[in-house]
């Protein structure tokens, strides 16, 4: 049997393939990551340093403190998002005052699976409180002249665990609804 010689185009065009399949999802990311440990299993995140830097340096600092150990998901409304970073389980706010400046105008939407921060009317206000969405929310990105939600972060292990806690059964608690029946604590934060 004779070997035919592929042109040398083909080969490289074939090389280039199979750099590209070889490098696609296995490169690793720079971006900083976050282990959140809770009752129910796991969950990391990748944050978004370049695309919403104060966020990313106030969940970090947040984080370094363990500001967030202790703290339970408060709000967990199926089909929408998984909130926690401001209450204990007995519904005590653990205070933080100090607002970060809006960054929703980084391009980044509201998609499932991504973390942003919560906040009042006042699109500065974003404090501790972060929230997972589970569903693509695109109605919470900016609009033209309307600052929306900022999102710093991406679940990229433990989805299943967000699923998990977006299923539980809630109630309404001290004039709050969607708070679990049972607790489910954030037992720690880690930087990975």
């Amino acid at each position: 049997m004779q070997y035919k010689r592929w042109p040398l185009r083909n080969q490289v065009l074939g090389l280039l393939f199979g750099l590209l399949l070889v490098c696609s999802g296995t490169q690793a990311s720079d971006n900083p990551r976050v282990l959140i440990t809770t009752t129910l299993g796991e969950i990391e995140i990748e944050l978004l340093e370049n695309l919403a830097p104060l966020h990313v340096e106030r969940f970090l600092s947040l984080v370094d403190d363990a500001f967030y150990d202790g703290l339970i998901f408060h709000r967990v409304i199926p089909g929408f998002v998984i909130q926690a970073g401001g209450y204990t389980k007995d519904l005590e706010y653990r205070p933080f005052e100090r607002g970060v400046a809006n960054e929703s105008f980084n391009g980044v939407s509201n998609a499932r699976f991504s973390v942003a921060m919560a906040r009042l009317d006042d699109p500065d206000s974003g404090n501790t409180q972060f929230f997972i969405n589970v569903n693509d929310n695109d109605f919470l990105d900016a609009k033209r002249n309307k600052p929306g939600y900022t999102v710093f972060g991406r679940v990229i292990a433990g989805k299943d665990v967000v699923e998990a806690i977006e299923l539980v059964d809630t109630h309404l608690r001290m004039g709050m609804a969607g708070v679990p029946e049972e607790p489910i604590e954030i037992l720690s934060t880690i930087k990975q």
